[in-house]
């Protein structure tokens, strides 16, 4: 079915839908309920061991080549992700899920910056316009928590964002080579630098039994599948495309540490999601119209 799909159709299933399978990763970092290094160092063990599973059944014989061909530049899309989640996991420990979830929304403006810097992309007036009503959207939300320690939750979760959006940037810099196999490198950088922050393991703790429950169901199931499927989006859309469908796990995520954990947003909030989302489906439509309209002239020609 995927194959009777243009390529830019491709990239949008497979992004918007690993966006989607990853959006409760906010909500389980908060069940879990570990310290911070401890959370991260098997967050890093466990993905890394569920990506290379991925690369494995993907890939079988071809498993080493698959990493052979990312090269250096996935080695640095591995540290960006690391560092990405590094910003992820801190934010969810200093603010709301909810809040972390709306800065890494700025991800795809950090993308379109650098594309428009590196790669020299352009992007339709179109796509900037939905980058910048999202951004509105975006700031209704976070305007909803004013805690204390949020702005440290903040600044973490703005470290996240702008290391995603370089992320994108760079795997785009290398077309036709899928970087996803290199998220397994980055789950192992993540491990190793909670293990040497927590003072070589020394305050460390085994997890509860259900902190580990909703560890081996992020870490093993949910982020390897989701993140396979996102990472493997700059091979088919530009650096801010795939930044911009990040918005699903956004609003996603939003609903799921509403719905489970009550942290009830405020109705501008409400209002800030409901914006962004429209502005996502209206460009969605849109984009499907020309380029129906685009195949009847072909057609027709």
């Amino acid at each position: 079915m995927m194959h009777s799909l243009s390529r830019r159709q491709q990239g949008l299933i497979m992004t918007a839908g690993g966006a989607l399978i990853i959006s409760p990763d906010a909500l389980l970092i908060k069940l879990i309920g570990l310290p911070d290094y401890d959370v991260l160092l098997w967050r890093g063990l466990l993905t890394a061991l569920g990506f290379a599973l991925i690369v494995w059944l993907r890939k079988g014989r071809g498993f080493w080549q698959a990493y052979r061909r990312c090269g250096w530049t996935g080695v640095g899309v591995a540290c960006f992700f690391a560092v990405s989640t590094f910003g992820f996991v801190l934010g969810n420990q200093y603010t709301k899920g909810g809040n972390v979830l709306m800065i890494l929304a700025g991800a795809p403006l950090i993308a379109a910056v650098l594309s428009r810097i590196f790669l020299h992309e352009r992007l339709p007036r179109r796509t900037w316009a939905a980058i910048f009503v999202c951004m509105v959207g975006i700031a209704m939300i976070v305007l909803d928590d004013a805690g204390g320690g949020s702005w440290v939750g903040n600044a973490f979760a703005l470290m996240a964002a702008t290391a995603m959006g370089c992320n994108f940037t760079l795997a785009r810099t290398k077309s036709g080579v899928d970087m996803s196999p290199m998220l397994a490198l980055a789950g192992l950088i993540v491990a190793a630098a909670a293990f040497v922050a927590s003072g070589l393991g020394t305050g460390l703790s085994a997890p509860p039994t259900m902190s580990w429950v909703w560890l081996v169901l992020l870490c093993l199931g949910i982020l390897p599948l989701g993140f396979t499927f996102i990472q493997r989006g700059p091979l088919y859309l530009p650096a801010a495309e795939v930044g911009l469908l990040m918005l699903v796990e956004v609003v996603a995520g939003t609903v799921w540490v509403w719905l489970i954990l009550g942290e009830e947003p405020a109705p501008t909030a409400l209002l800030g999601g409901a914006l962004v989302i429209g502005t996502l489906v209206g460009k969605g439509l849109f984009e499907r119209h020309l380029e129906m309209r685009q195949r009847r002239k072909l057609h027709a020609a």
